[in-house]
């Protein structure tokens, strides 16, 4: 399959016009631009060059191209991916962290077991880790919550480069090069398998968002996202459903976010399968938290999940609503108690649309996924622009698209940067949510009595 697959991308590359060309050039421009040149406090610059490219994405979707053509724009969403090859993560400070733990790893250590601020008084005591690369993380004094698919990268790229932050970077993008062409693929047979239209894979393999904030800086949503398909793809295709979950024990074992998916599998599998199906998931995700693991991995892993909750902000909806109500009749921030219930709420919402779904099939499956993660989203105190890789790539079978206004929307929050100290703007969040919640709410209202596109 995957020999076709690429075979269909070159004779895509024989037949596209010079028009097609043309865009291509454009979207490699643009995405050059800000993978090489724009940094995160570059906000003039950075605008200047994301608006058009979102423009042009939405330009190539709705450009009239022959059937093999569609290959071709397929194409260059892979060859832009690898323009970023030899980049350096400007837009985001992640890849220290990721760096830091990857030398943890190597060193045969767990970094779940200590903070990193725990190496620094004690004079860097491990190899690779340093004063320099100790000042460049965002967040010293809290334990890692990066899950051990991606710290097999980390330490992947540490021990192929354990001199070069740069060279560890690029070892890292490798693998996440390797999930995004994988996703891409899956998609297309998705596609394919539920009859919709083949052009539904631009809107994820042309996606700025995904190119720049994934391949680009380095974001493990892309490994998710991947794992993610493939147990979807395994289970729809009728295959070994205990195979799907394996792959969805590497999704989990990527990011957490899977998890809030498991309760629509059950009308789907049936009781018995489910039982085995989450079984399955279980003993395998420990397996792969195994190597990390100890007596201090439940504290300490689970004070950085607490901590996500009643901590962090960033990017909010329903939050800084709940937040502002707190300032006004309380006196003081709440999120201590306004997180933790958000959350719960999250999964009860999660738990009543899994109980009163009807005439649940695989269909149906990413439209109540995309429910249950954009539910999260709603109700969590931080969203970065990153997050929004599972919304983008679950509404491509679904008819909603309101997920890819907000992929071009979430950049407002570069806004953040554009001073020479960190500042959140509100205006950019309001404008943000509210857009995104007019367009969700015309798809999902006012659509109705309406012919609809086929997607």
């Amino acid at each position: 399959m995957l020999a076709s697959f690429f075979k269909n991308i070159l004779n895509g590359f024989r037949f596209a016009n010079p028009a097609s060309y043309g865009l291509a050039g454009c979207l490699l421009f643009f995405t050059v631009g800000l993978g090489y040149f724009t940094e995160q406090s570059d906000t003039t610059q950075f605008f200047l060059l994301s608006i058009p490219f979102f423009a042009t994405f939405l330009f190539v979707n709705l450009w009239e191209t022959k059937p093999q053509e569609i290959w071709f724009f397929i194409g260059v969403g892979i060859l832009l991916r690898l323009a970023l090859l030899p980049s350096f993560p400007l837009l985001s400070d992640d890849l220290y962290r990721f760096i830091w733990d990857g030398h943890l790893l190597s060193a045969g250590i767990s970094p779940f077991e200590h903070l990193p601020s725990y190496y620094a008084e004690a004079g860097y005591p491990i190899s690779g880790l340093s004063e320099a690369l100790y000042l460049e993380l965002n967040s010293p004094n809290y334990y890692t919550i990066y899950p051990p698919v991606a710290q097999l990268t980390f330490i992947a790229g540490v021990l192929v480069s354990p001199e070069s932050w740069w060279g560890a970077a690029i070892v890292m993008r490798l693998f996440l090069l390797f999930f995004e062409i994988g996703s891409i693929f899956l998609i297309v047979k998705l596609l394919e398998h539920f009859k919709y239209s083949a052009k539904n894979v631009y809107l994820y393999a042309l996606n700025p968002l995904i190119i720049i904030e994934i391949t680009g800086n380095l974001h493990f949503e892309g490994a998710m996202v991947f794992f993610l398909l493939l147990a979807f793809y395994i289970l729809v295709k009728g295959k070994n459903y205990l195979l799907s979950a394996g792959a969805m024990s590497l999704a989990i074992a990527s990011k957490l976010l899977p998890l809030l998916f498991l309760p629509f599998l059950i009308k789907r599998l049936g009781l018995l399968k489910s039982i085995a199906y989450f079984t399955v998931v279980g003993v395998i995700t420990l397996l792969l938290f195994a190597p990390v693991m100890g007596t201090f991995f439940l504290e300490n892993f689970g004070s950085s999940l607490d901590l996500y909750f009643r901590k962090f902000e960033f990017n909010a909806s329903i939050y800084y609503l709940a937040r502002w109500g707190g300032y006004q009749y309380i006196g003081w921030n709440m999120i201590s108690t306004i997180g933790p219930a958000l959350a719960g709420l999250t999964f009860s919402g999660i738990v009543i649309k899994m109980l009163f779904e009807r005439g649940a099939q695989w269909k149906s499956l990413p439209h109540q996924m995309l429910f249950a993660i954009c539910l999260y989203l709603l109700f969590t105190t931080t969203v970065h622009p990153w997050y929004l890789a599972l919304p983008v790539v679950l509404c491509l079978f679904t008819r909603f698209r309101f997920p890819i206004l907000w992929s071009g929307l979430i950049w407002l929050t570069y806004f953040n940067y554009s001073g020479e100290v960190y500042e959140e703007k509100l205006w950019a969040v309001t404008l943000e949510y509210v857009l995104v919640g007019l367009y969700a709410f015309w798809e999902l209202f006012l659509m109705h009595g309406r012919k609809r596109m086929e997607y």
